[in-house]
């Protein structure tokens, strides 16, 4: 792709090392910018510099906040003792989008993938089993995407906390195995976290 422009080559360049955007889709959202007033590509950029500078995690359920504690461990509207396990803020999303869900998260920041280099001193994990042993938690709720990672992690967890008492379950498999959680429909996800079942059930069971 030739540019008449360097300018214009190194912002396609930029654009285009998002995820799902080719040079060509970058070129587009380039020019169309370039016609839209000077202003909205500095509310743009400026958006984009606050998100990386000012964004932090909450210290409770690391999801991603413009507070230390994020909104929904904030709303004493929601059950503390029902914990939701997920992989990540698109899950929690989904979820949340669902509006079945009254209980809080807690994000693990991925899934052990041994392939991708990914161990359980990566993610979230020790905090968990922290709250769990707190005897705050009632119910932890496994929602990782059924994939092998997602199970893996899950079995994991289950291992580290199996003997504190607590009670645990797992989203009903309306999800299809080998399905990402955020690609879930909200009927079916929505089911799925409120038909759960207990988690020893559903490995004793494979």
């Amino acid at each position: 792709m030739e540019f008449s422009s360097k300018l214009i080559e190194k912002a396609v360049n930029e654009i285009a090392q998002l995820p799902g955007i080719g040079k060509r889709s970058a070129l587009r959202l380039v020019l169309h910018l370039l016609k839209q007033p000077k202003e909205q590509t500095e509310f743009l950029s400026q958006a984009l510099v606050n998100m990386r500078t000012d964004i932090k995690y909450c210290n409770s359920c690391h999801n991603i906040s413009d507070s230390e504690i994020c909104e929904i461990c904030a709303n004493p509207n929601r059950n503390k003792q029902i914990v939701c396990v997920v992989e990540d803020i698109r899950d929690v999303m989904a979820i949340e989008g669902t509006g079945q869900f009254r209980g809080v998260y807690h994000v693990l920041g991925g899934k052990i993938s041994p392939i991708e280099g990914v161990g359980p001193s990566q993610l979230k994990i020790p905090t968990l089993v922290e709250k769990v042993k707190s005897g705050n938690v009632l119910e932890i709720i496994f929602a990782l995407s059924s994939t092998m990672e997602g199970d893996t992690t899950n079995f994991y967890i289950y291992k580290q906390i199996v003997d504190s008492g607590v009670e645990m379950s797992t989203i009903a498999r309306g999800i299809a195995v080998g399905d990402e959680l955020e690609y879930a429909d909200e009927v079916t996800l929505g089911r799925s976290i409120l038909h759960r079942i207990p988690f020893e059930k559903s490995f004793k069971s494979n």
